[in-house]
């Protein structure tokens, strides 16, 4: 067959069977591998949706420029529709996505602008902002904007949903997949329960990411956001395109477990796919494993390909890095809390106290860095070394506001953290924050993790 474009080439995925990783696991687990599209990703076919219904509503018109916040994947399916179309790119992308996804969207000829990662999506340097702006500024341009733009999740309805039920002869009994925009999930379920009811959904998530608290509560809590290292799942935010109502399950999925995950479908299912597509299969067998039964029919979508992720998770100086090689020495942060026999209390300073009393506080305590709190939440720290630099260059200082000297906050981190992703952490920071059950704050510093392993 002769296709007039590569666009034309996009959807029709094969479905492929597990064999080896979900060993043990009653009933059939079958995956639909997206990296067969011709950007590599199940994002291709929401980027032609969004390009295509665009145009039809006269938003996107003749040399325009399409503008989007993408983790990759996406860019990559709007960079072909570009090409083929006749339009320029420019994507704005989080710093922690890999440099083989950037790389990939400047050989297609997208322009890419990094922004920080650690950032408020709602702040002036995040890349959905900076995305928002661009497109504010520059004429003839058109914004996706994947998150909200309701051509995803009907691009899923309208191929990935159909493809999944006909070549699973209507006999799948469950859909899992990992839950960022939402539109793969919510398109493909909606189109799944519409032919059986009975179909159950299984949404994957990430620590740090609020979509299973809001799912089983209703409550939109800001304490589940921290910064993760799986790229291309969960959010800081609820996109328009993740139905709740048609995901019945959500299962968490740490960046170790995930990244491991995904290397094992490579060397045991011979699956060169990418790091979310481990997070989807880690998630999706974990729930598999306590309710699928003899003649259930699971179907789990990868959504890309390993080559955006050669210098992280299938390099292994990165993983011994990151502490996703081995796990040397046990005990996790919780343990660390748990030790503490209730006793502990975080020392802390308001953002309005004076520099002399937070140092004082630090003097009488004995500690070197602590966070700086305003209305409940850490909004910075401090520590003894560089206040110290600030107030020999202005003595001054010592009578402002902590708010005036005050340095980034401490990063969070899951509550199960091993002992090897905490020193890989600590590594790079001063100290850490931890959330136990309770909503309460603990520091977690170099001096800890070295009472664990010697304990």
């Amino acid at each position: 067959m002769i296709y007039n474009s590569i666009i034309e080439t996009i959807g029709n995925t094969p479905l492929v069977r597990l064999n080896k990783v979900n060993k043990g696991i009653k009933g059939e687990i079958l995956v639909k591998v997206e990296y067969f599209n011709p950007g590599n990703s199940m994002k291709d076919r929401m980027a032609i949706k969004m390009v295509e219904d665009a145009e039809i509503a006269g938003i996107l018109k003749p040399g325009g420029t399409i503008i989007e916040g993408t983790s990759g994947n996406t860019g990559m399916g709007l960079a072909l529709a570009a090409i083929v179309k006749g339009y320029k790119c420019i994507f704005t992308m989080a710093d922690k996505q890999s440099k083989e996804k950037i790389d990939i969207l400047k050989a297609v000829g997208a322009e890419v602008i990094v922004c920080p990662t650690n950032v408020a999506s709602d702040d002036p340097r995040s890349y959905y902002s900076v995305a928002k702006k661009l497109n504010q500024d520059i004429p003839n341009s058109f914004y996706p904007n994947q998150y909200d733009n309701l051509s995803n999740w009907k691009a899923h309805y309208e191929t990935t949903g159909p493809e999944i039920w006909k070549d699973s002869e209507g006999k799948i009994t469950h859909y899992a997949a990992g839950v960022g925009t939402g539109g793969s999930m919510s398109g493909t379920a909606k189109f799944l329960k519409e032919q059986n009811p009975e179909v159950i959904t299984v949404g994957i998530d990430t620590y740090g990411s609020v979509f299973k608290k809001y799912k089983e509560t209703g409550v939109f809590d800001e304490n589940e956001i921290y910064p993760y290292l799986t790229e291309g799942i969960g959010e800081d935010i609820l996109p328009k395109n993740v139905d709740f109502s048609l995901i019945d399950h959500f299962v968490k999925v740490t960046d170790k477990d995930a990244a491991i995950m995904t290397r094992r479908l490579s060397r045991e299912e011979g699956l060169f796919v990418g790091w979310s597509c481990g997070s989807a299969v880690h998630g999706a067998l974990e729930y598999a494993k306590e309710n699928l039964k003899e003649g259930d029919r699971m179907v789990i979508i990868l959504p890309d390909h390993g080559t955006r992720y050669l210098g992280k998770v299938y390099n292994d100086e990165w993983m011994r890095n990151h502490g996703f090689l081995e796990n040397k020495f046990s005990g996790t942060a919780r343990e660390i809390i748990s030790s503490r026999n209730g006793s502990y209390q975080l020392i802390v300073s308001n953002k309005s106290d004076k520099v002399k009393d937070a140092i004082a506080l630090m003097n009488g305590k004995s500690v070197s860095q602590i966070p700086v709190m305003e209305d409940g939440n850490v909004v910075g720290s401090i520590t003894d070394n560089k206040l110290l630099a600030k107030i020999i260059l202005n003595p001054e200082l010592k009578d402002a506001n902590v708010s005036e000297v005050m340095e980034d906050s401490m990063k969070f981190v899951a509550l199960d953290s091993t002992l090897d992703v905490l020193s890989s952490m600590l590594d790079k920071e001063k100290a850490i924050l931890v959330r136990d059950e309770n909503h309460q704050i603990h520091i977690i510093t170099k001096h800890d993790i070295l009472e664990a392993i010697t304990k």
